[in-house]
């Protein structure tokens, strides 16, 4: 196949194994895409080799603590969490690590409920109210990310307050999400896909890691599920979604 193109420009994971599969001369400018080493896209955040650089959108599997102690910030009686997440993302599977690290000083148990299939999705919901989750935590990779609207609905469905791990989830309708700013990611790249046309040589431009979280809270989820967010945490929120 012919690529008459300068630059491609891919968004997640998915995309930028479908790009590199294509072509090893052509730029390739990565966005807000999850550990970029670990799937062999880079060689190092500093100096990427080959042909691909760009954002990531791996903030490191610390995150998971802080998304954990919003969920027990909002659903202070919380005491089991279940734990959504994709065993064949190649991340991943460290964030639930760090996970079951950060649990107990916050006095939570939590459910591993694994899935790499949308079939899953309604059994592994079944299983989180089989075992009386209190609380979900969806840990995003691409898998995640594209069936956001249906984890959203089914959250809703079953009554599950539930955290994310960025923007696109909350605006698909789900509760709370906090992680790596997505659109300021995306920024990121197309600046990138700029100077890169504009002559500057990919080796010259390093992996972007995130630099600004966001916090975004959606109120009609809330009320849908009958729950009243703290103030303190509204009062923190980059976004609120009315």
């Amino acid at each position: 196949m012919q690529l008459n193109v300068d630059v491609i420009l891919a968004f997640a994971s998915a995309a930028v194994h479908a790009a590199k599969q294509a072509t090893t001369s052509i730029p390739i400018v990565m966005a807000a895409t999850g550990d970029p080493i670990g799937q062999g896209f880079v060689a190092s955040l500093a100096r990427p080799g080959g042909n691909i650089t760009g954002t990531s959108f791996d903030a490191g599997p610390e995150i998971t603590t802080r998304q954990l102690q919003l969920i027990v910030e909002t659903v202070p009686k919380a005491s089991r969490v279940a734990v959504l997440w994709n065993p064949t993302a190649p991340f991943i599977s460290t964030y639930w690590q760090f996970a079951q690290e950060a649990a107990p000083a916050l006095h939570v148990a939590l459910q591993s409920v694994e899935t790499k299939d949308a079939n899953d999705f309604e059994p592994a919901f079944d299983a989180m109210i089989r075992e009386r989750a209190d609380a979900l935590m969806v840990l995003s990779d691409s898998f995640m990310t594209a069936h956001r609207a249906t984890l959203a609905r089914l959250a809703a469905q079953h009554r599950l307050p539930a955290l994310y791990g960025h923007n696109l989830y909350t605006e698909a309708g789900g509760l709370i999400s906090y992680g790596p700013s997505v659109p300021d990611l995306l920024r990121g790249a197309t600046a990138y896909v700029d100077k890169i046309l504009k002559g500057a040589k990919l080796a010259e431009l390093p992996v972007q890691q995130p630099t600004k979280f966001d916090l975004i809270v959606n109120l009609k989820a809330a009320k849908d599920l009958g729950l009243e967010l703290p103030p303190t945490l509204l009062a923190r929120a980059n976004e609120v979604i009315e």
